[in-house]
């Protein structure tokens, strides 16, 4: 293999080894990238090159202007580059490896063992498909004969029955047209006593007698005994069938199934404390949570939006520029952004909407504000998914309690999840716990609102 290929195979290499994508999420710049394009540094792997000996300095030949000096790379095809005093054109993007929202959440879902199936809601078509409905009007030319025949024929047969069977019940000693109706009603015989009767008053004996001068059967258990009754099926294999009474009722007509095509689409709500407590360290955790997770699900579904509420005592919204830097000087009610939540997401009917709700803060809130009235916000507001993350480095404050509260009142509830972050390196971790939350079926849900469990079982690989 000479020089050149040599070199083109080192840096393939280089540039196929980007960054690990957990390790990018945990450690990376997440803001050299945006909602349509990730951006992943490559690990670039040095490339071989020739250097002049630095023993060989002096003699004959060596140095002068433009010629090579010692510890100089020898340029192993001279010539091949830009002339001199011309400036290069070659990019420098090629430091980064570049994703979309789709590929990402492909890669995320194989780095951390996700599997989340989205849902579609809103309709946004509907088209017809093959001709499998039927009904009982429609055009002539539609008219699905095979069912037709079908329901004539087993309307035949349902009222068909052995009628030299039911004619031997004329010949039973006492009988007369009402006993024999009895009769033949107790053997599941679908014959109508008008039947009977037009029987009764045509048979013969074969000399002429009428039947009613005639005691053949003493009982009809009598004649049970001697005569079996032969089944319509097996007399038509014998005989044949000749026709088929066919009525307006059998007719069924064949209309094209109605398919609603339905659009993935999800809004998510990301929250966050915006109170004093939340110093740089804490507000860079909770991007590197929710930076990525709206990365994978811009991935996932067929259309995304987003809303970014940030609150103190108080909550406001705020874009997205906004919300990972923004801080104030005020206290901590959770609460406030649960009821701004509820207000946004008004426009977004559960029904048509899946909806997703993402708090996250260092846990500290004022008083029995959780308990009260955070918790029943977030039994009332329906969605596919609440998520509360706590960034609380080292060991934490002793009043930082609202994640334990709400993990406590969610216990077994599969429509909530609840993670916590100290450092970068359990960013990954927190990210699983809730992507890996959501059932593959919503299922129902209770009159507050709340899950009652998922179906996927998903365990972590």
């Amino acid at each position: 293999m000479g020089l050149t290929e040599d070199r083109g195979r080192f840096r393939e290499v280089g540039e196929t080894r980007r960054e690990d994508l957990a390790e990018f999420i945990s450690h990376g710049d997440l803001g050299g990238s945006d909602a349509d394009r990730i951006r992943i540094p490559i690990k670039v792997v040095d490339l071989p090159a020739f250097e002049y000996d630095q023993r060989a300095a002096g003699g004959v030949g060596q140095g002068g202007d433009g010629q090579p000096q010692p510890g100089q790379p020898v340029d192993p095809e001279p010539g091949d580059g830009d002339e001199e005093g011309d400036p290069g054109e070659e990019g420098g993007d090629h430091e980064y490896y570049e994703m979309d929202p789709e590929e990402f959440a492909r890669e995320l879902d194989e780095a951390l063992g996700l599997d989340l199936e989205p849902k579609g809601k809103r309709v946004v078509a509907e088209v017809e498909g093959d001709f499998t409905d039927t009904a009982r009007s429609g055009p002539r030319g539609t008219l699905d004969v095979d069912e037709f025949f079908k329901r004539g024929l087993k309307r035949h047969l349902a009222t068909d029955f052995d009628e030299s069977y039911v004619r031997e019940g004329l010949f039973v000693a006492g009988a007369d047209v009402d006993d024999v109706f009895a009769w033949a009603r107790d053997q599941g015989i679908p014959v109508s006593r008008a039947w009977i009767a037009d029987a009764a008053a045509t048979a013969e004996d074969g000399h002429g007698e009428p039947v009613a001068a005639l005691d053949r059967w003493e009982s009809f258990d009598a004649l049970d005994a001697e005569v079996d009754r032969e089944p319509v099926t097996h007399r038509i294999r014998r005989e044949g069938l000749d026709s088929v009474p066919f009525r307006r009722e059998d007719e069924r007509f064949r209309h094209p199934e109605v398919i609603e095509k339905r659009e993935r689409n999800v809004v998510v709500v990301n929250v966050r404390d915006a109170s004093g407590s939340m110093r740089e360290t804490k507000r860079e955790l909770v991007e590197r949570v929710f930076t990525p997770m709206d990365w994978y699900l811009t991935g996932k579904y067929d259309a995304a939006e987003f809303r970014y509420v940030v609150h103190d005592a108080e909550a406001w919204e705020v874009d997205r520029e906004e919300f990972f830097g923004i801080q104030s000087g005020g206290g901590t009610r959770i609460s406030s952004a649960y009821d701004l939540v509820e207000e946004i997401l008004e426009e977004y009917p559960y029904g048509e909407w899946n909806r997703y709700v993402f708090a996250a803060g260092d846990s500290e809130n004022a008083g029995s504000d959780t308990t009260e009235r955070v918790i029943p916000k977030m039994e009332s507001i329906d969605a596919n998914l609440h998520a509360y993350v706590e960034t609380q480095p080292g060991d934490g404050a002793a009043n930082a309690r609202h994640a334990d509260e709400v993990e406590a009142a969610f216990e077994g509830d599969d429509g909530v999840a609840v993670a916590r972050v100290s450092e970068p390196d359990d960013v990954t971790d927190a990210i699983y716990e809730i992507l890996s939350t959501e059932a593959e079926d919503d299922g129902p849900r209770t009159g507050d609102g709340r899950a009652t469990g998922r179906t996927d079982g998903g365990e972590r690989r």
